[in-house]
């Protein structure tokens, strides 16, 4: 089991590592928010543990910018704050489970375990393709297809239909698609780029009965075609 640590104590994080370690998993440790944000958008880990109180971007917004993109890994919340509203936090943005320092070894593993069997249980339950209207995605090969013609995208546009997809019927910001494109080790300006793929991926859902909608000031929201074929 891959698993990223994002502690920024270096006792606490050298004693967890060699503890998971032994328990079979193998351990990345990430010292603070942006080495976690850089290790989540390119290793492909099966659970994650964040500290809140990391420095310099602290867990919460970790785990708020990790929800945009891996909205099934599962991920595990230490704290040294054990107040109601931080618990609440933790949960709201996203985290499986929650536990306040100090803690005992055995019962944070068997959290973790627990947390991957739910996971397990719910993926096995999750179809591999998503289809709405008149559009078939398949998540793992990245292809999509209409009425049964393929539709060809490139690497940002899958991304891009994915996240809307898993999404649908709701907002998807600017931000959202940055994160979910900083995963492919290029650079996404700060110009129009979200604009130019939108159109594209437009042009490629014609037929599909889908419509991706602006939502001025706020994102993109991908929906089911009106009846009168109108863009929104």
């Amino acid at each position: 089991m891959q698993l990223l640590l994002a502690e920024d104590d270096p006792i606490l994080a050298n004693g967890l590592t060699a503890q998971l370690n032994a328990a079979g998993f193998t351990v990345e440790h990430a010292p603070n928010g942006p080495v976690a944000e850089y290790l989540l958008s390119r290793q492909n880990f099966d659970i994650a543990i964040i500290d809140l109180g990391l420095p310099m971007v602290d867990g919460l917004t970790v785990l708020k910018n990790l929800r945009a993109t891996r909205p099934d890994l599962p991920v595990l919340v230490l704290t040294a704050l054990d107040r109601l509203d931080s618990r609440v936090a933790g949960l709201n943005a996203g985290a499986d489970d929650y536990m306040t320092k100090p803690f005992e070894f055995p019962e944070l593993e068997a959290r973790l375990r627990a947390i991957l069997r739910r996971a397990r249980t719910s993926s096995a339950a999750a179809p591999a393709d998503v289809a709405l209207s008149g559009l078939h995605f398949d998540r793992a090969a990245r292809r999509a297809v209409i009425h049964g013609e393929p539709v060809e995208l490139s690497p940002r546009e899958a991304t891009l239909l994915e996240l809307l997809l898993v999404h649908a019927d709701k907002v998807v910001t600017k931000e959202q698609i940055a994160t979910a494109w900083a995963g492919d080790g290029t650079e996404v300006g700060a110009g129009n780029t979200a604009e130019v793929h939108i159109h594209r991926l437009r042009r490629k859902l014609e037929g599909s009965g889908l419509e991706i909608r602006t939502v001025r000031g706020l994102g993109y929201l991908l929906a089911v075609e009106r009846a009168d074929g109108r863009p929104a």
